[in-house]
């Protein structure tokens, strides 16, 4: 696997909030998904920062939405993940699974 398919945990976190959110991963959405199943608050420009660095890395890739009515006319930014990003997002799975495989089991208490 290519160099750029290392991951930071928060990277990870993203794509597959992306990918549990679908159509519907915008910004906010992404937000509460990682509060929610993370147990992770992430501020929205963190979101959109890490995102971009992504889709720069062709990992992700985003379109602008249609105009929503309560936000004054402005367009969510929708994501998705490319092929590669899921690719790589497995690739990193299997290397933790490779890792924790080699740790001793806890002794019963």
């Amino acid at each position: 696997m290519p160099e750029r398919a290392h991951l930071t945990d928060l990277e990870q976190l993203l794509l597959l909030a992306v990918l549990r959110l679908g159509e519907g991963a915008y910004g906010a959405a992404i937000q509460d998904e990682l509060e929610a199943n993370a147990s992770r608050r992430v501020s929205l420009g963190s979101i959109h920062m890490t995102l971009g660095r992504l889709e720069e890395r062709g990992l992700t890739w985003s379109s602008k939405g249609r105009p929503q009515g309560g936000r004054g006319g402005k367009a969510r930014r929708i994501y998705a993940v490319r092929p590669e990003g899921r690719m790589a997002l497995e690739w990193n799975r299997d290397v933790m699974n490779t890792m924790w495989g080699g740790v001793p089991t806890r002794p019963s208490d």
